[in-house]
């Protein structure tokens, strides 16, 4: 009785010791919109942490773009496909203005995502976007994201994007009339978004594309590589693949540390060069795979969330190990 009272005030100790978190004000880290949190943002991995919450690999054009008049405050383009990309940012709530410019700017470049950033989301305008993503074309997608920064005692404060509003491409399909195959692919992969999100998966995956419903792509918050599913109702096969953006890496990784990753990943993977195409892929493979066998489709949907997340996690770590050595540091470390 003493040992057990003795370890329970142990645990109370440890509990003692859990830091507070704190919401932190954002102007008082960024001054100004223009000339302190856009420059911030368009840092290689700042949009990598935006382009991981939404499930887009966000690739920079450049800052303060301008459309007339007017510039948006970030024209970026989407990692693989060239998709355009406008961010406009409001460290304020939200409002009718910013609405405006929102739609504005992606009319004005023809972007396929548009991305809204505000301190707090007024109800009216959350309504706003969701009646956009309804009424607008299949291919145009509007996120309302909340800004936030958060800090634990004394530490630096920590970004938080968090999703309010997103787009729903499975009634858009329905609007357009897709093949019954195409719609089958939406209804899967949107079934795997919500398993992710109910599951907390790493992956964040984001809105399955209505135009080509049967490639899914997964942000891994670099531009050299993303994570890909791969539907085939013909030969009746679910791939999921890391696919790289070239064949250098792809090739350093193999050659040192092939065995190192399979190990980890617990099976045998397929290398391919794919030597006639710009990119390679490193993937595994469901041989007999049924999209229309609905009891089967959590299984499915375990297994892209196991393997991806491994992807994630053994992949950034040995391509880490890459980087560090090719900038002469102890990849130990």
């Amino acid at each position: 009785m003493i040992a057990m009272r003795k370890k329970e005030e142990n645990i109370f100790m440890e509990y003692d010791k859990l830091g507070k978190l704190e919401k932190v004000d954002p102007r008082s880290v960024w001054k100004d919109e223009a000339l302190d949190f856009t420059p911030w943002l368009a840092q290689e991995e700042n949009l990598a942490l935006l382009g991981d919450e939404i499930g887009v690999n966000i690739k920079l054009i450049r800052t303060e773009a301008s459309v007339g008049n007017f510039s948006v405050d970030i024209l970026a383009e989407e990692e693989g496909t060239g998709r355009k990309i406008v961010i406009e940012n409001q460290l304020e709530p939200s409002n009718h203005d910013h609405l405006g410019k929102v739609i504005t700017y992606a009319s004005g470049y023809d972007a396929k995502i548009a991305i809204w950033i505000v301190r707090e989301a007024r109800e009216e305008h959350k309504r706003a976007i969701d009646w956009l993503n309804e009424h607008t074309d299949e291919d145009v997608n509007f996120f309302l994201i909340k800004m936030e920064l958060w800090k634990v005692n004394n530490s630096l404060p920590a970004p938080k994007f968090e999703v309010i509003s997103r787009p729903n491409n499975w009634s858009k399909s329905i609007k357009k009339g897709l093949s019954e195959i195409a719609m089958k692919e939406i209804d899967f992969l949107n079934g795997f978004v919500e398993y992710c999100n109910e599951n907390n998966s790493i992956l964040h995956p984001g809105t399955p594309s209505v135009s080509a419903p049967a490639y899914y792509t997964i942000s891994t918050g670099s531009s050299k590589w993303i994570i890909e599913i791969k539907i085939n109702t013909q030969s009746s096969t679910l791939m999921e693949d890391v696919s790289f953006a070239g064949k250098e890496l792809f090739r350093k990784l193999e050659a040192k540390y092939k065995d190192a990753i399979e190990n980890e990943m617990g099976v045998k993977l397929c290398w391919e060069p794919m030597e006639n195409y710009k990119k390679s892929q490193v993937s595994l493979t469901i041989k007999d795979f049924d999209i229309d066998n609905l009891d089967k489709r959590e299984e499915y949907y375990k297994w892209l969330k196991d393997n991806g997340e491994k992807f994630k996690t053994i992949f950034s770590k040995y391509i880490n190990k890459i980087s560090r050595k090719e900038e002469g540091t102890d990849e130990h470390k």
